[in-house]
């Protein structure tokens, strides 16, 4: 039978693998929102993980919220990248720091 260990484990890597992405690679908007969105797979898998083993459903509550938040981020992060992408022709990073205000 798998153990809470492995599904920590498991989740502990994704997590290191999307911050790990975050660092190395800051110039394409798209991977740090792809990174973003693998971090909050790895929270989502503790909370089901736990959720299971404890038998208590509130962990999957929050997995449905986070799920729920995500999508609605990845939706406009794309259609604000769309747009820049529109206006500018690139999507890389550096070049969108004229944006600041």
């Amino acid at each position: 039978m798998i153990q809470l260990s492995d599904y920590l484990t498991l989740s502990a890597i994704l997590f290191a693998i999307s911050v790990a992405g975050i660092i190395i690679n800051r110039k394409n908007v798209i991977t740090l929102l792809m990174c973003i969105e693998l971090m909050l797979l790895a929270v989502n898998l503790n909370f089901i993980a736990f959720s299971y083993y404890l038998s208590d459903i509130q962990g999957q509550i929050f997995v449905f919220f986070i799920l729920t938040v995500a999508a609605a981020e990845a939706a406009i992060g794309l259609a604000i990248l769309v747009a820049l992408f529109r206006a500018r022709s690139s999507i890389e990073v550096e070049s969108l720091s004229q944006l600041k205000g």
